[in-house]
């Protein structure tokens, strides 16, 4: 039975002290922030900038399997968030970002050191690690310093930095995309990362919560976490071979495809059942208010999956641009979704409502989705890049606002589980879900319309990508039928997330109007400099100066 809001409340009103808190933004709280903001910087300029530069990559180390490098940063930045979320809660937030920036960094190492596909593999599998728990620690750390009347502006603050990051993401990949110099794109992590560390052993003296290593490691989900991290794995592994190595038909694809898909409904199922102490509450689905906050993250980070993986593809394929160029084509969607997360988090700040910013994004989002399908081989690209505007407006309202609904009908004690759980649900719908069902329909799409002579000069079924190289030397019967071939499928693909965007729109609809509290949890309060090393469970009913 769904709970309402004001059950919830009750039912954890004395669960943890807390009170009405506002706290002070001293230089220190800056530092952090800053620190904060630089972190998820570098974990997702790792993933669009590598990918840019995985061709010069690849030819350097003498390999011929590049799915392997992706993969192995996907599958734990997927997986690692609803550990990282427990880890949290239980060793406290400090260690935990701490850890997520030395693996971070670890893996930087080792993958620019890296002589061998093998060895950059496990650099990225220690990146990957590092990046999800990163992901997962920056919201947790922002719930733990502002209360959520005041986060939309600090929210807005990371989702910048993110859309930052993806925008030019590509384009430094495209620059140091050479045998000489793409080491560099690893290396480069390392003064940055070196930096949010200092910042966060000086300044962010969050309590370590007390007991015994024993004690903490008994109240770690292990069934769940095993459940999950495997679920995920197993799903990345069939949705990346899907189409690119073996058919999407293949017992190689659907195996591993049902398996994983199976575990994470019993995941889900085992968690709100029969966990005892388990990541995911069911105190955080039982309202639909909350429900309605996830499935809107989940439509949205799908829809700007498939918008920054596949628009490149346009620009390539139809406009004729280069890799590097087709990601300054891109600059329009990234750098509006950049200050208008700033934007609307700072108004829902202000006026204390979020549902009318939702509301808003996905009607943006549907109307620009829906003007991106009219494109075609003949329109211009200023009229493609206005289109990225509006989408860009939407999405953006959209990052920085579906938090809300899910945190505004939970107690602050649930913070750490309930963001954790929102960062899986959003890196899961965008690096597992949403760029491989869009590359299934993109690529069937394609293969039917594309000319039977063209299709025959490549092998496989990754003719999707293999055959934007060639399309500039076509001779122009042939060239024109390849580009309105490739616009054509990509409209498919538009119109698809269309779908989506109403969706995300008709979940928007089940959104209760519920104040935003102005709570802080007095467990995680920010400790003053002399009391660093006192471990509190939550005696101070005042948030300290920061």
């Amino acid at each position: 039975m769904e709970e309402t809001v004001s059950e919830i409340k009750h039912n954890a009103a004395n669960s943890e002290p807390s009170g009405n808190q506002t706290t002070h933004k001293g230089l220190r709280f800056w530092l952090i922030i800053i620190a904060l903001i630089a972190s998820q910087f570098l974990a997702v300029l790792e993933s669009f900038a590598f990918s840019t530069a995985l061709p010069a990559v690849i030819a350097d180390l003498h390999a011929d399997q590049f799915i392997w490098v992706a993969n192995a940063y996907a599958i734990p930045v997927a997986a690692v968030p609803p550990l990282s979320g427990c880890l949290a809660e239980v060793f406290g937030r400090r260690p935990v970002m701490l850890g997520s920036l030395f693996l971070f960094s670890i893996g930087s190492i080792i993958g620019g050191a890296a002589q061998s596909m093998n060895m950059l593999v496990i650099g990225r599998v220690f990146q990957g690690v590092g990046a999800g728990g990163i992901f997962s620690s920056t919201t947790i750390i922002v719930s733990d310093l502002v209360s959520l009347q005041e986060r939309g502006l600090y929210g807005g603050l990371l989702g910048m930095s993110s859309a930052l990051s993806s925008g030019i993401g590509p384009i430094i990949g495209g620059a140091l995309a050479h045998s000489k110099t793409w080491r560099w794109l690893l290396y480069l992590n390392l003064p940055i990362a070196g930096i949010a560390a200092f910042l966060v052993v000086l300044f962010l003296s969050l309590p370590t919560p007390p007991g015994t290593m024993q004690e903490k490691l008994y109240k770690i989900d292990w069934l769940g976490n095993i459940l999950v991290i495997g679920a995920t794995t197993s799903c990345v592994i069939s949705l990346t071979w899907a189409g690119e190595i073996y058919a999407w038909n293949s017992l190689q694809v659907l195996i591993p495809l049902c398996i994983g898909g199976v575990g994470l409904v019993i995941f889900l199922i085992y968690e709100v059942q029969w966990c005892t102490k388990p990541m995911i509450p069911r105190i955080l689905i039982s309202n639909r208010t909350s429900l309605s906050g996830y499935l809107q993250m989940f439509f949205c980070a799908f829809i700007i999956g498939n918008i920054v993986y596949y628009l490149p593809v346009y620009y390539q394929a139809v406009e004729g641009a280069s890799p590097v160029a087709s990601g300054v084509e891109l600059f329009a969607i990234s750098f509006t979704l950049a200050p208008i997360s700033v934007v609307t988090g700072a108004s829902v700040a202000i006026s204390k409502r979020y549902r009318p910013q939702l509301w808003a994004s996905w009607c943006l989002m549907t109307v620009g989705l829906a003007l991106l399908s009219t494109v075609s081989r003949t329109t211009s690209r200023a009229t493609s890049i206005g289109f990225q505007i509006l989408i860009g407006f939407g999405a953006g309202m959209g990052y920085a606002t579906s938090m809300f609904p899910v945190m505004a009908p939970l107690p602050v004690s649930e913070n750490a589980r309930a963001l954790a759980f929102y960062t899986f649900l959003r890196s899961l719908s965008q690096v597992v879900w949403g760029i491989s069902v869009g590359a299934a329909i993109f690529q069937n799409r394609l293969l039917k319309k594309l000319p039977s002579s063209f299709i025959n000069q490549f092998q496989g079924a990754s003719i999707a990508y293999a055959a934007i190289p060639q399309i500039a030397s076509l001779p122009s019967p042939l060239q024109t039928e390849v580009q309105t071939a490739y616009a054509a499928s990509l409209k498919t693909l538009w119109q698809m997330l269309i779908g989506f965007s109403s969706a995300g729109l008709i979940a928007s609809l089940l959104m209760q109007k519920v104040t935003l509290n102005n709570e802080l949890d007095s467990k995680w309060a920010v400790q003053e400099p002399n009391s660093q090393n006192e471990a509190s469970e939550g005696s101070s009913s005042t948030c300290p100066h920061v």
